[in-house]
């Protein structure tokens, strides 16, 4: 397995692209390696894998969870989607950027975000499927969102009328946020 791990904007978050093999009948490549994602410093356990089928112009996020510390490996499975992860890790010199990265079925690629940023998606097609690898299995308990279009973030969504979820449109601003978590000492 051939992996390259390209770090974005916040150099925490990264890109990876897969070795393919393609010919007549498709293509075949293996999206997970224990050893070769430990060698590039990636987590090499994953406990959860999760995925979400969304319609054009749904946006799902920005969603984090703290207890367990969640990290997600992202692939569109389906589909076209926007990625983003915003960083909420109160120590950290990129506290409140965010990245984001268009990636597509066809462009086979992943983005990886440890635990401590707020992760969200825009479908960018009807059907678009995206899978998650997380490090943390879910707690209900120990989750919770950002608002989507929070302006102290400014996430420059590729939609202008998005479908979203009570839950998501409901979601705490940012400060909010940093405000609950130095009040109840969340670590991140």
């Amino acid at each position: 397995m051939k992996l390259t791990a390209t770090p974005l904007a916040i150099p925490d978050v990264l890109l990876l692209e897969h070795e393919v093999f393609e010919d007549e009948r498709g293509y075949f490549m293996e999206v997970y390696k224990r050893d070769v994602f430990r060698d590039l410093g990636l987590p090499d356990v994953f406990v959860q894998l999760n995925e979400s089928r969304s319609a054009r112009n749904v946006i799902r996020g920005l969603h984090f969870q703290w207890e367990p510390p969640m990290g997600k490996l992202m692939r569109v499975a389906e589909g076209t989607a926007f990625l983003v992860a915003v960083d909420i890790r109160h120590d950290s010199p990129t506290l409140g950027r965010w990245v984001a990265e268009t990636m597509s079925s066809d462009d086979k690629r992943q983005m990886w975000a440890p635990a401590g940023f707020a992760r969200g998606l825009c479908a960018l097609e009807d059907n678009t499927r995206v899978q998650y690898l997380c490090t943390g299995t879910y707690n209900g308990n120990a989750e919770s969102g950002i608002l989507w279009n929070d302006p102290e973030i400014g996430v420059n969504w590729p939609v202008s009328s998005p479908l979203i979820s009570a839950k998501d449109r409901g979601a705490q601003t940012f400060r909010e946020w940093l405000k609950r978590a130095e009040s109840k000492s969340f670590s991140l």
